[in-house]
């Protein structure tokens, strides 16, 4: 009898495992089927957003969004599925997913389930994978054209994201009369690192005309016509032509049952990267409670539950081994397009190698290799 594995999602968790069971797992069982959920069909680049959503932060959108199925057609036929449509409730005692399609509901039956349906920015912001790829579009070329056409635009937040994006619209309108206004509620950006990266990191933003507010949030936003008013935790008010929230990732879990969450909606999972209580169910990067939500971990986590699914399928149970965290930061980030900052380990990164790394270009090279392997 065939052994189905179901993934859901379409991003960077889902397409790498869905290609290490194929590539690793398949050629031990050969009656697998891996079945891709997935609410789009081409893979987003995410990583490279910030710059992405700039009216010319890249040539062609080419450079960040693949189709999903040919990288897959390379496999023995009947091996790989690619399902678009969004997962709208799990039954994990039956072994079963309702999805919406655009033909209609159906049910999907699984083996094992892997859960790699990431997480979402406030408003559905184009900083992560947003509905099919028609609405991902629409949504990314929407931002653009706000951004084009504001001369006044706010951010909230100073983590990787924010100061990242803040970073490419100094450079690029910094000094064109666009006013660009970095909201942050800690005393220096990137809180997360070392105080000398945030330092770094806050005199490369002022050199691009960005003015950072510190120990601020934003307690409300009300637009009104074609401007937005920012009332701010200090009690003052900030008018602005455009908002962008880059704070409140929420994990993309509303259709799983709710005993499987934690209180902030993130999937428990064990440390063998199993959910809680749930021996046939798997998940890693943003949906899960493990780590902090960066692209790093969740290439770790990747790893070793590819290794655990293939012992469970291939009869291995004794191989299934535990996660080993490594929660020492690592960061790079990019501040305009010549210039950065980061961490690894105890040690800040240099601007170069930041920017040979990933500020040249946010690693988009690397997206067709990756879709052709599942790997960078």
């Amino acid at each position: 009898m065939a052994k189905t594995v179901v993934i859901l999602g379409g991003s960077y968790v889902a397409i790498s495992t869905a290609h290490r069971l194929l590539k690793s797992t398949l050629p031990k069982v050969p009656d697998l089927k891996v079945i891709l959920i997935s609410p789009t069909t081409h893979f987003y680049w995410n990583m490279a957003s910030p710059r992405a959503v700039l009216p010319n932060g890249f040539k062609s959108d080419d450079e960040i969004f693949q189709p999903i199925a040919p990288s897959f057609a390379k496999y023995p036929k009947g091996s790989f599925t690619l399902v678009e449509g969004k997962a709208e409730s799990v039954d994990p005692e039956n072994h079963a997913v309702v999805v919406s399609t655009r033909s209609g509901q159906k049910i999907q039956t699984y083996d094992q389930l892997v859960v790699a349906t990431g997480a979402s920015f406030a408003q559905g912001l184009p900083y992560k994978q947003t509905g099919s790829h028609k609405e991902m579009l629409e949504n990314l070329h929407n931002l653009r054209n706000n951004i084009g056409n504001a001369q006044s635009i706010a951010l909230a937040g100073a983590g990787p994201t924010g100061v990242e994006t803040a970073g490419e619209l100094g450079y690029e309108y910094g000094t064109k009369g666009k006013k660009i206004t970095l909201i942050t509620d800690s005393d220096i950006v990137l809180p997360g690192l070392m105080e000398s990266v945030g330092k770094a990191a806050e005199k490369e933003l002022q050199k691009l005309q960005v003015e950072i507010v510190h120990n601020t949030r934003v307690v409300d936003a009300t637009s009104s016509g074609s401007k937005t008013e920012l009332t701010l935790s200090s009690g003052s008010k900030l008018l602005v032509d455009l908002y962008i929230p880059t704070v409140g990732v929420t994990p993309n879990t509303a259709f799983l049952p709710k005993s499987l969450l934690d209180e902030r909606a993130n999937l428990r999972i064990d440390k063998y990267l199993r959910v809680e209580s749930t021996p046939d169910m798997w998940a890693a990067g943003d949906v899960t409670n493990s780590q902090i939500k960066q692209f790093v971990y969740a290439d770790k986590q990747i790893q070793q539950l590819a290794k655990n699914l293939d012992a469970i399928l291939s009869g291995n149970v004794s191989a299934v081994g535990a996660y080993k965290k490594d929660d020492k930061p690592m960061q790079a980030v990019p501040i305009g397009r010549s210039k950065g900052t980061g961490q690894m380990g105890s040690s800040k990164l240099p601007s170069l190698l930041v920017w040979m790394a990933k500020g040249r270009h946010f690693m988009t090279p690397k997206v067709k290799t990756f879709l052709a392997t599942g790997s960078v």
